[in-house]
């Protein structure tokens, strides 16, 4: 029986060594399926999700993750690659879905409205945010809204580490919803920051714009892959209510 959210977050573990027992593969897609609907700045969804199957690139990448029990017991690998790349063919995306959906006789001022207020979105400060040049673009973007910002509240990160920023954070809000869906189901995962970024993208013939952001192992937890009991800092010295 599929768990709960509650239950599926409670139940979610970093776990670092998996039992030799296979997982569905389509099961784990239908995961991914769910990390593609994560919340995603300006509904650019500068994300790739490479579900690894392959034994051979299992082991490749394992290595590429220094051979840490949670990449090389992995029966499954997730790799969240970033696509910052790609923000041009999205928003043309977005403008597309737009017009598709106001392609209607006798639309409302409100909806002409909003379609317009839309799709200039995308076609002028999607681009004005986005564009830059050797970061020299983002540098000065970044001065002069600091100037607007003295007078008017206005968006501040337009500096391209800002921007790189932005869609990782994306990007992990799709890998925390794949990990929870995963979770639902009774499999496990545990997302790995060390690894072999250059090596990762080699294995998988990324291009050189993607950028991963982490690799995920996934399976059926072995009980002393789960290193002790889940510690975390009293919420009252996290939780501030204003």
């Amino acid at each position: 029986m599929e768990k709960t959210v509650t239950e599926a977050i409670a139940y979610r573990r970093s776990t670092r060594v998996y039992k030799n027992d296979d997982i569905e593969t389509i099961k784990v897609k239908q995961c991914l399926i769910n990390a593609s609907l994560a919340p995603t700045s300006s509904n650019l969804q500068l994300w790739e999700f490479y579900h690894v199957t392959d034994k051979t690139k299992l082991k490749a990448l394992a290595e590429a993750c220094f051979n840490q029990s949670a990449a090389k017991t992995a029966k499954q690998l997730i790799v969240v690659v970033v696509r910052k790349d790609l923000w041009r063919k999205r928003a043309k995306a977005n403008i597309d879905f737009l017009n598709k959906v106001y392609d209607k006789d006798n639309l409302s001022e409100r909806d002409l409205k909003r379609k317009k207020m839309a799709i200039n979105y995308y076609k002028k400060l999607i681009p004005t945010i986005y564009t830059d040049f050797l970061g020299i673009l983002g540098f000065i973007k970044y001065i002069v809204f600091q100037i607007i910002g003295l007078f008017k509240p206005i968006y501040r990160q337009t500096r391209l580490s800002d921007m790189r920023i932005v869609a990782h954070k994306s990007a992990g809000l799709a890998a925390q919803n794949f990990m929870t869906s995963m979770a639902a189901i009774g499999y496990d995962t545990c997302p790995m920051e060390g690894s072999d970024t250059l090596r990762v993208k080699h294995i998988l013939g990324l291009p050189r714009g993607a950028e991963v952001n982490m690799v995920i192992g996934c399976g059926i937890r072995d009980d002393k892959g789960i290193y002790g009991p889940r510690f975390r800092v009293p919420f009252d010295s996290v939780y501030f209510e204003v």
